[in-house]
C-alpha cells in the first residue's frame, strides 16, 4: 500500500535521483563511521547510506514508515530503525557517546526548534548535513545588516561552520512545497569565536534582543542590562539587534553576572 505523506509531519518525499547522489557526495559517508539520518521517510537517501558500510541509526516519527523500514531493512546488518520524535531524543543515548554525523531532510515545520535542540551536542557531532527550506539557510549563514540576520543566525554560527551546499527545487518531492529547499553543512566548532562567558548567558541575551527587533537595545534588553551597562561594554543602546556583530553579543553576555552552563 502506499504512503499517503501527512502534512501533520510535514513530510515531502524527495525522489529526484540526480539530487540524491549529489548529496550523497557530499556527505562521502565512509565503512563504519557512525551515522544518525533524521527523518528517513521513503528510504531515499537511506539506501546509499546503507550500501555505504556505515553504521546507520535512522530516526523516524511516524510509525507507519517505521513498520516500512524494518521490513525493507530485516536482513540488513548495519542499520537501526528508532520509533521516536527527534526533538525529543537524546542523542548521546543513540550514538552510545560515541562522535557521530547527522544527516536529514527535516520537516519544515520544526526545523529552527530542532537545529536549536540539537546543537546540545555539538562537542559529539562531526558534521551535519541537512535538506531546509531555503529561507532558514539563508537566515543561518547571514550576517549583521541583513533583514535575514536573527537568533537563529547568531547562535547557530558561535557553534558551527556553516555551508550553504545547493538548492533544490520543489519539483524535486512528492508532494511539491511551495517554498525552494537548501543542502547546508554545519560543522561544530571546537571553541567560540569569541568568549561569551557563558553559553547561558549568550542565549539569554540573543533571544531578548531579537525577541522585539525593531526595538532598540535599550529596550529590548532593559530587563537585562542598563543603558549605563550597555555604555560600559562600548554597545550604542540606540542599536538594534540585527546590527550587532557576533563580537558584540559576546561582549554583553559577558556583561551579566556569570550562569554556570
Amino acid at each position: 500500500m502506499k504512503h499517503r505523506p501527512r502534512k501533520r509531519f510535514g513530510q515531502n518525499f524527495l525522489h529526484d535521483q540526480q539530487v540524491i547522489d549529489r548529496i550523497i557526495a557530499s556527505i562521502a559517508p565512509q565503512p563504519g563511521e557512525l551515522i544518525l539520518e533524521i527523518g528517513p521517510g521513503q528510504a531515499a537517501l537511506t539506501n546509499p547510506l546503507v550500501a555505504s558500510g556505515a553504521d546507520l541509526h535512522v530516526l523516524e516519527i511516524d510509525r507507519d514508515l517505521v513498520a516500512r523500514l524494518q521490513h525493507q531493512f530485516q536482513h540488513t546488518g548495519n542499520i537501526t530503525v528508532h520509533a521516536c520524535d527527534a526533538l525529543q531524543v537524546d542523542f548521546s543515548d543513540i550514538s552510545g557517546n560515541r562522535p557521530f554525523r547527522l544527516i536529514g531532510n527535516l520537516p519544515y515545520n520544526i526545523s529552527t526548534p530542532l537545529i536549536f535542540h540539537l546543537l546540545g551536542w555539538h562537542d559529539l557531532i562531526i558534521d551535519m548535513h541537512f535538506m531546509l527550506q531555503k529561507e532558514v539557510v539563508d537566515r543561518m549563514a547571514s550576517g549583521p545588516g541583513s533583514k535575514a540576520y536573527g537568533r537563529l543566525s547568531v547562535m547557530t554560527q558561535f557553534r558551527c561552520n556553516i555551508t550553504p551546499l545547493f538548492d533544490v527545487p520543489p519539483e524535486s518531492f512528492t508532494p511539491a512545497p511551495r517554498v525552494s529547499s537548501s543542502i547546508v553543512r554545519l560543522q561544530p566548532l571546537k571553541a567560540r569565536p569569541f568568549d561569551v562567558g557563558s553559553d547561558k548567558n549568550l542565549e539569554r541575551v540573543v533571544a531578548a534582543a531579537f525577541s522585539q527587533r525593531r526595538k532598540t537595545l535599550r529596550n529590548s534588553l532593559r530587563n537585562l542590562l542598563s543603558t549605563e551597562q550597555l555604555l560600559a561594554a562600548g554597545i550604542d543602546p540606540g542599536q538594534r539587534a540585527e546590527q550587532l556583530s557576533l563580537s558584540q553579543f559576546a561582549t554583553l553576555a559577558r556583561a551579566l553576572p556569570y550562569d554556570a552552563d
